[in-house]
C-alpha cells in the first residue's frame, strides 16, 4: 500500500515541520516514508508545500506527485496546486478557519477542520499544523498519533523545545476534533 499526501500553506504554518513529522512518524513505524519540500525564500507569507509519500515497501521515486490520493489545505492562499493534484476519489482535508470548503472547488471528498481557531483556543495559534496533523492522522490512520508526538519532539530545534507541551496538546485537539466529527457524520 502507498498513501501520498500533498500539503499547502503559507509560510510560517509549520507545513515543513508538519511533513517533516509525518514522515518519521512513519519511518519510526516500519514503514518508508520520502519527502519533498517547495518553499518561498521568505519567513511568513510566502508559498509553502510539501508532498509525503509513505509505502510499505521501499519506495522507487522522488515525491514530486502528479495526483494525489490526499491533501492538507491549511490556506486557500497556493492551494490550487494541491487540489489540482488530488485524485477525484481522493480526500481533502481543509482548515476551514480560513478555508472555504467551496472555494477548493474540489468534487470529493472534503472534510473541515477549523484548526486556526482550534489553535488559537489553545493559546497557541503556532501549532495550528498539529491541530491539523493529529486530525489527519485520526482520519486516516495512517500512523499513530503517538508517533507523531514522538516525531514532533525529535524534530524541534533546541531553541523551539519550549513548545513541544504545546505542540503535543495540539496534535491531542486535532485526534478529539476528527472523532468528534466523525460521530457527528454516522
Amino acid at each position: 500500500m502507498e498513501h501520498q499526501v500533498i500539503v499547502s500553506g503559507i509560510g510560517g504554518q509549520g507545513i515543513q515541520l508538519l511533513c517533516k513529522s509525518l514522515a518519521l512518524a512513519a519511518t519510526r513505524q516500519g514503514r518508508y516514508a520520502m519527502l519533498a519540500a517547495d518553499y518561498g525564500g521568505e519567513m511568513r507569507g510566502g508559498p509553502s508545500q510539501a508532498s509525503v509519500v509513505i509505502g510499505d515497501q521501499p519506495l522507487r521515486s522522488l515525491p514530486i506527485l502528479p495526483s494525489a490520493g490526499a491533501a492538507i489545505l491549511m490556506h486557500h492562499r497556493f492551494g490550487a496546486f494541491a487540489v489540482e493534484r488530488l485524485r477525484p476519489d481522493g480526500l481533502l482535508v481543509l482548515n476551514s478557519s480560513i478555508v472555504q470548503p467551496d472555494a477548493a472547488n474540489y468534487p470529493g471528498r472534503v472534510i473541515s477542520v477549523p484548526v486556526t481557531a482550534l489553535a488559537q483556543e489553545l493559546g497557541a495559534i503556532q501549532a495550528a499544523g498539529f491541530v491539523m496533523l493529529g486530525a489527519y492522522t485520526q482520519i486516516t490512520g495512517i500512523v499513530s498519533a503517538e508517533a507523531i508526538e514522538l516525531a514532533m519532539r525529535e524534530l524541534l530545534p533546541p531553541y523551539r523545545q519550549q513548545h513541544a507541551e504545546t505542540n503535543a496538546r495540539a496534535i491531542g485537539l486535532g485526534v478529539r476534533t476528527a472523532r468528534e466529527l466523525a460521530e457527528v457524520a454516522s
